[in-house]
């Protein structure tokens, strides 16, 4: 555990859920109040004093990501970004993997029915992701893109970026859905052509917080299809004429977002600014490992990468001959909040968890190999 950066949240001990939903810090939660009870007294001078707090959680964001203020745009969440980047490409085939997050799937079919750049599924070895030789084995003249999953959901797999990038050349975008890497995984965003992030899970935001940071060949090669109000040149200026996109990664934006969501982006990032990335990527592995010699040890089979350094945040696992929502009703009885999938469970710690959640793991699934022994399997 990061004891300092524990110190800041509030979340039980045995919470082990964070690639489904990050529990917010006290630090988000009292932005998020003031910026409430601020609009409840608002004067002549409230909005834009409110707004600002979109540039201070852009800046943030753009600073971890490794870009700048005029490449990064704030989302309500990451399958806007998504949508933004599959309608954007006039044409051409796009490689995402089909096993992926829904996230990354339903962008580019819809995209494809208009007539767009159409997906084509790589199909990642079982227990694997995407790697550099199963794209190269894939690409063809038409592929324009690739877009993938920084961390799988489903395993914790961790992409190669930079050999990704290698593999496809500078002229193909790398589209990349960073959600369940960004703020617990130091990868080489830059590598990235397009990046997109949502704030509720690692990053501990909050609902409705995201972004995304876009190359300069992403801004030449996107079209701005989906460009807003907010996202045009002059866009203070209402003379009932179509504007220009703006040259910069704001050309993504749609309508102003919730400046009160904003203020819990900004203080969230900061946070994670503060202590750094590298710190928490270091917290998390060691609780990983601890959990998997854990489920190992009790009987269940880690279905997530072996290498530590091919998997983030993430540690899947099955217990052969148990139903995982048995399984997770163990778990539960001893304060373990797991995600439960149909064939397997997910334990996905955060740089604030104690030991003691390993400890509720193990006395949970050694009372599931009690009831075993009782029943005489």
């Amino acid at each position: 555990m990061l004891t300092p950066y524990a110190a800041h949240f509030d979340a039980p001990a045995g919470y082990l859920d964070f690639a489904r939903f990050g529990p917010p810090s006290r630090d988000a939660v009292d932005a998020t109040a003031r910026a409430v009870e601020a609009s409840a007294r608002a004067t002549h001078a409230t909005v834009d004093e409110l707004m600002r707090a979109e540039e201070a959680a852009r800046d943030a964001a753009a600073r971890l990501a490794g870009a700048d203020a005029a490449h990064t745009v704030l989302l309500p969440n990451a399958s806007t970004g998504l949508f933004h980047a599959a309608f954007g490409l006039p044409h051409g085939t796009v490689l995402a993997p089909r096993g992926d997050f829904p996230s990354n799937q339903y962008p580019w079919r819809r995209a494809a029915e208009l007539g767009r750049a159409a997906p084509r599924w790589l199909e990642p070895a079982p227990g694997s992701g995407v790697t550099p030789d199963l794209v190269r084995e894939s690409l063809t003249d038409e592929v324009v893109a690739l877009s993938v999953s920084a961390v799988d959901f489903r395993t914790g797999f961790k992409v190669d970026l930079a050999a990704l990038r290698e593999v496809i050349g500078p002229d193909r975008l790398l589209v990349v859905d960073a959600i369940q890497a960004f703020g617990v995984a130091e990868m080489p965003w830059q590598a990235a052509d397009v990046v997109i992030a949502g704030g509720q899970k690692w990053l501990r935001a909050g609902w409705s917080t995201g972004f995304a940071t876009l190359s300069d060949r992403a801004l030449e090669v996107l079209q701005p299809v989906l460009t807003g109000w907010t996202g045009v040149q002059d866009v203070g200026v209402f003379d009932g004429i179509e504007h220009p996109p703006a040259p910069d990664a704001r050309r993504w934006s749609i309508t102003n977002l919730s400046p009160v969501t904003a203020a819990s982006f900004a203080a969230a990032l900061e946070l994670v600014e503060r202590y750094g990335v590298a710190a928490i990527e270091s917290a998390v592995a060691a609780r990983i490992a601890e959990l998997a010699e854990t489920v190992e040890k009790f009987g269940g089979r880690v279905l997530s990468p072996a290498d530590p350094a091919r998997r983030a945040g993430i540690l899947s696992f099955a217990v052969p001959g148990h139903d995982p929502a048995a399984v997770a009703r163990a778990l539960h009885r001893h304060g373990v909040t797991p995600t439960v999938r149909a064939d397997s469970l997910r334990l996905s710690p955060h740089a604030s968890t104690p030991a003691a959640a390993v400890q509720r793991v193990a006395a949970a699934l050694a009372s599931v190999q009690a009831s075993d022994e009782r029943a005489g399997t």
